[in-house]
């Protein structure tokens, strides 16, 4: 599917100089493979890729957290990995928009079991190297 916003509506709420259609590109997929068949109205998932494309955006070129005048101090904000949509005010308002929850279940850490025993004969498994 197109992409439901552009350029021009990414920078309306993420100031930069930096063409936002790369990032634009990436939150359509995401948003079009995860979120459309959900129930979500148009003008909400409009919203959510218009949000998502600027936290990608925020990634690459990240807002200024802290700014002191005297003897001129920026802080950016640092976006850890692992934080994921936390990791920026873009993709909490993505988690609000995200009635499903399905954007912030992407990020999430997924559980597995593996054991370095070969053979547990009390659970009647045998030759496991895990999964």
């Amino acid at each position: 599917m197109a992409a439901r916003v552009t350029d021009a509506d990414v920078k309306a709420i993420f100031d930069t100089a930096m063409d936002t259609t790369p990032f634009i590109t990436t939150a359509n997929l995401i948003v079009d493979e995860e979120l459309v068949s959900f129930g979500l109205t148009e003008a909400r998932l409009t919203e959510i890729e218009k949000y998502l494309a600027a936290h990608f955006a925020c990634l690459k070129d990240p807002r200024i957290a802290k700014e002191k005048i005297g003897d001129a101090e920026n802080t950016y904000q640092v976006v850890k990995a692992g934080n994921g949509l936390e990791g920026t005010s873009y993709g909490q308002q993505v988690q609000l928009l995200d009635s499903t929850g399905r954007l912030a279940d992407l990020l999430k850490p997924h559980a597995g079991l593996e054991t370095l025993k070969t053979n547990v004969p009390a659970w009647g498994i045998t030759g496991v190297r895990g999964f």
